[in-house]
């Protein structure tokens, strides 16, 4: 890693963007996620411990756990990084795609994914991603189904946020109410030759379960399944809707209703939410592991 844990934590982002986009959802976890920044004050916040000596000592704890390579921390970290990089590939191709159709760059369309393809495959394995982390922080096997399905449900916080913005902003806005069964049913028409294409796959593939591209695939269509009803779930108790969302994120981005199938694109490029939250989860177990350690 290129940086100290302590001073990722110290450099998350008090505003802009991603900090908007996050806050628009507040009304789907109302109270759920709070935007901590800077490590000394998120073990404080984690731990209600306010001696300056007892903090410092939980601090080099979680950063010598994170540091243990034989630990899962760093590869969690890469993973909610280096997913989001390959997102934004995406969202810059489906946003060419989408201009192509609109413009006299219609040749575009020729070399860029369709959005909703794009979209579809980008949600799969954003969720894939979210399981191989949560397994990583928790020490446990990458492909542990099951008790990610039973720890979803006891989602907060981060967490829960991160859960949140990947139903709406890589699902429902982009895919429609009903985007987990169109998602899931576009993935499974995807060979595992056009995966190899994708860039969120090849980003982060060394890590998903599996021998090759078609056993990975495989992985990903179960897992997505697997929580499928969880996230139908979601959007049915609170509610989500396209336009909910899309009147939410006017408030901070400036577009025209016959343009708001370029926001998912948008949001792909600009709203770094996995990498966000994911820090502030990773940050959060460091803590609490090093507390009981200590």
């Amino acid at each position: 890693m290129s940086k100290p844990i302590f001073k990722e934590v110290d450099d998350l982002p008090t505003g802009g963007l991603t900090v908007m986009a996050l806050k628009s959802l507040d009304f789907l976890i109302p109270g759920q996620w709070q935007n901590l920044t800077g490590f000394d004050n998120t073990i404080r916040a984690v731990t209600g411990e306010t001696d300056e000596a007892l903090i410092q000592q939980i601090g080099e704890r979680a950063v010598a756990l994170y540091n243990d390579k034989s630990q899962g921390y760093q590869r969690a970290l890469w993973l909610y990084e280096t997913v989001e990089s390959g997102s934004g590939l995406l969202g810059t191709a489906a946003l060419a795609n989408r201009i192509g159709q609109d413009s006299f760059l219609g040749f575009l369309k020729n070399i860029t994914p369709k959005p909703e393809k794009a979209q579809s495959i980008d949600l799969c394995i954003k969720l894939v991603t979210e399981l191989v982390a949560f397994c990583q922080i928790n020490g446990i096997p990458g492909d542990s189904i099951g008790d990610f399905l039973a720890a979803l449900g006891d989602y907060s916080g981060e967490s829960l946020m991160r859960m949140a913005a990947l139903v709406s902003f890589d699902g429902v806005i982009p895919l429609g109410p009903e985007f987990a069964e169109k998602a899931l049913s576009i993935f499974d028409g995807t060979s595992p030759k056009e995966l190899e294409g994708n860039p969120t796959y090849k980003s982060v593939q060394e890590l998903i379960p599996g021998g090759g591209s078609s056993e990975k695939k495989g992985f990903i269509a179960q897992s997505f399944d697997s929580t499928k009803g969880w996230m139908k779930s979601f959007v049915s108790s609170k509610n989500v809707t396209q336009e909910g969302l899309l009147s939410r994120l006017k408030g901070f981005i400036e577009f025209t209703d016959d343009k708001a199938d370029y926001v998912g694109a948008l949001l792909d490029m600009n709203v770094k939410y996995y990498r966000h939250t994911g820090l502030q989860t990773l940050a959060r177990r460091l803590i609490e592991r090093a507390v009981a350690e200590i």
